[in-house]
């Protein structure tokens, strides 16, 4: 018979080795998407960073489209949280949006394993969207420390913090969370009631959550949470999104 402390030494051990793999930057390599922006692709969990379809593209339609513009319509400040900074493609969108509208946006990015500023240096976003100072920004967001707020313009005060998704335990303190963990099937925890509910209790009373996940299991998780939830057309390549209001 299997002893308990063997299965717990075991369970120690694969955790150990999946946290190696998820910080080893050689597991992590440059792809081109369909819309001509790169992406990353994991290769601890077999899963790419953004869409195959179009990196730009699924940003836009997901997160600025279907949240901040949504949002903006009402409000000119806006409190984020993004689950998932990855590349930082949500965020450098973000900030083009708040300059193009002059909104006033307050940004708070959770990643536990970043990229390299060697990968940093490989991604094609600013040749594709913003200007130098705008492109210079991007540098800033991934060279600045862990933990500390920065204005990174009049528009958009930045600041990301280094930690599980769940560790996350904000109260009634943002407008928007933008919910890019890897999919379901990659990371099945993340998408389980307990991160859910910490993600309901951190929105404000109207507050919004968009996520690229359009399963039926999440869309059912978040009902019984207490969100409104909304399928919406997804980006190119996917049929639906998820909206979901507190």
């Amino acid at each position: 018979m299997v002893s308990y402390v063997f299965v717990q030494h075991h369970l120690w051990f694969m955790h150990e080795v999946l946290i190696l793999r998820l910080m080893d930057p050689a597991m992590r390599k440059l792809i081109t998407t369909q819309d001509g922006s790169h992406s990353l692709f994991s290769e601890t969990f077999g899963v790419s960073y953004h869409s195959k379809f179009g990196a730009i593209q699924e940003t836009q339609h997901v997160f600025i489209d279907a949240a901040l513009r949504f949002k903006a319509v009402i409000q000119r400040k806006i409190k984020i949280l993004e689950v998932g900074f990855g590349t930082g493609l949500n965020a450098f969108m973000t900030l083009l949006e708040a300059h193009k509208r002059n909104l006033l946006v307050e940004y708070i990015a959770v990643e536990a394993f970043p990229i390299t500023m060697e990968q940093v240096d490989t991604l094609n976003y600013t040749e594709k969207m913003g200007n130098d100072e705008e492109a210079a920004m991007f540098q800033q967001m991934h060279q600045c420390e862990w933990g500390t707020p920065v204005d990174l313009s009049d528009n958009f005060k930045f600041q990301k913090l280094k930690q599980q998704f769940e560790d996350i335990d904000h109260q009634n303190a943002f407008d928007i969370i933008y919910f890019d963990a890897f999919a379901p099937n990659a990371q099945p925890h993340l998408w389980e009631e307990p991160l859910l509910r910490a993600m309901y209790d951190a929105l404000k009373p109207e507050g919004i959550l968009t996520t690229y996940c359009a399963k039926g299991i999440v869309k059912r998780r978040l009902k019984s949470i207490g969100f409104e939830v909304e399928a919406l057309p997804g980006p190119p390549g996917k049929r639906e999104m998820t909206r979901a209001l507190k």
